[in-house]
């Protein structure tokens, strides 16, 4: 059974997160997907203003992929996408 998770990161450019998903096993098959070998991480990118003056930049991941694979996926990414951005 495929499981999707949806999760969202600021202040990380959607170059880098491409970056941190190859680094995880992954290979970019296009501008926005990443495939791993039974995981699939899908990106999307906005500008999303914080107060009324500072605007960041807020990656979206969508993987998708088997439950026990994406869960220690989803952290390994998480813990590298925070140590960059926030």
């Amino acid at each position: 059974m495929t499981t999707r998770l949806e999760r969202s990161f600021r202040g990380i450019s959607e170059r880098l997160a491409i970056r941190y998903l190859t680094n995880l096993g992954g290979r970019q098959v296009d501008e926005d997907t990443v495939e791993g070998d039974d995981w699939t991480a899908t990106l999307s990118a906005e500008t999303v203003g914080i107060g009324p003056t500072l605007s960041l930049t807020e990656v979206t991941v969508v993987f998708e992929g088997d439950e026990d694979t994406l869960k220690p996926l989803v952290e390994r990414f998480a813990q590298k996408a925070m140590r960059a951005g926030g």
